[in-house]
């Protein structure tokens, strides 16, 4: 096995100097550190994980608290995009990354208790019930987190632009001529909440009447079935909006699968827009307009915050990304 001896005779310096390139010490001159590095790629060297733990007093892991109730897991567009990102930033900072759970073996303990217990040095939230108590023990400990859609005074926070995002399809909507515009939301997640704002203040902006019938909640968790039994709902109103807004693109592929069920064309006779951009829309008859938001930036970027806050970094951060319309088929100017 190759060791820090090994490197620092080669590299013509003393295995302190080794040391202190291998644990992000400061005071090494750039060509040391250069020396040290390639030297130490070329014999093979893999550092020590237990003697860099004890070093730095760390465990250079991140845990990845994700609980995802639709069913889809790791396997849901949003997710996959966000922990990827994640992933990528982590690891290429010697991180490595464990899904946290409070429900190991048939026993159930708390979020705080498994992150001690495997000693994370840090944790990404992705939950959509933030109602959860053991959540909430989470924020009040000393335990560095970044939490993705959601807001606190207490960790740091990272979103998408929600409310812009909203208000940039219900004002394309307005330009294509529709009046009359229906809204699919959320539930009462963070994401649905925000966007359902975002809905309103266009409508109010653009001197848009809002009817109650025309504003149907899907669920939290943004399911094709919940898009499927909002849309069934619009439909029994009196008279039809000429175009619907959903919250999240699988809210918009279930309403187009209702439409198409009752003899309804998308645009034709109604036009559709979602949230997300999430891969497959783009494959549809006709393919959705939506309103992309970049899940892999949401992770790089959280991935950032939450290894500042562990290498010492002070104060609670926000972030909120920008996000675009993405014009396909699924909308028709009147």
């Amino acid at each position: 096995m190759v060791t820090i001896y090994d490197i620092a005779k080669i590299a013509g310096c003393s295995p302190t100097t080794v040391s202190k390139v291998f644990n992000d010490y400061s005071d090494v001159s750039p060509k040391t550190r250069a020396k040290i590095l390639e030297t130490a790629e070329q014999l093979g060297y893999l550092p020590n994980a237990h003697a860099r733990s004890l070093t730095m007093k760390r465990s250079w892991t991140i845990g990845v608290l994700f609980n995802e109730p639709s069913g889809a897991g790791i396997l849901h567009p949003y997710f996959a995009g966000v922990i990827e990102g994640f992933k990528k930033v982590s690891t290429s900072k010697g991180y490595d990354l464990m899904f946290v759970t409070k429900d190991i073996g048939g026993k159930k303990s708390g979020y705080v208790e498994r992150c001690k217990i495997r000693g994370v040095d840090g944790v990404v939230v992705i939950l959509p019930d933030y109602g959860d108590p053991y959540f909430q023990e989470l924020l009040d400990s000393d335990i560095p987190c970044v939490l993705l859609d959601q807001e606190s005074e207490q960790k740091s926070t990272i979103c998408s632009d929600n409310i812009a995002g909203a208000m940039q399809a219900v004002e394309y909507l307005h330009r294509l001529g529709h009046r009359r515009i229906g809204h699919i939301g959320g539930g009462h997640s963070f994401a649905g909440e925000k966007r359902l704002q975002g809905y309103l203040r266009a409508m109010e902006n653009l001197n848009l009447p809002v009817e109650p019938q025309y504003v149907i909640q899907g669920s939290y968790d943004y399911t094709m079935e919940s898009g499927q039994a909002a849309m069934e709902e619009l439909l029994l109103t009196d008279e039809l909006p000429t175009a619907v807004f959903a919250a999240g693109d699988n809210l918009a592929v279930g309403a187009m699968m209702t439409l198409k069920k009752r003899g309804l064309r998308v645009p034709d006779d109604i036009s559709l827009i979602g949230f997300d951009d999430i891969e497959m829309v783009k494959f549809l008859t006709p393919a959705l307009t939506t309103v992309r938001q970049d899940t892999y930036a949401l992770g790089s970027k959280a991935a950032d915050m939450l290894i500042y806050t562990i290498e010492g970094g002070s104060g609670v951060q926000t972030a909120m990304l920008p996000v675009e319309i993405v014009i396909r088929e699924s909308c028709r100017s009147l």
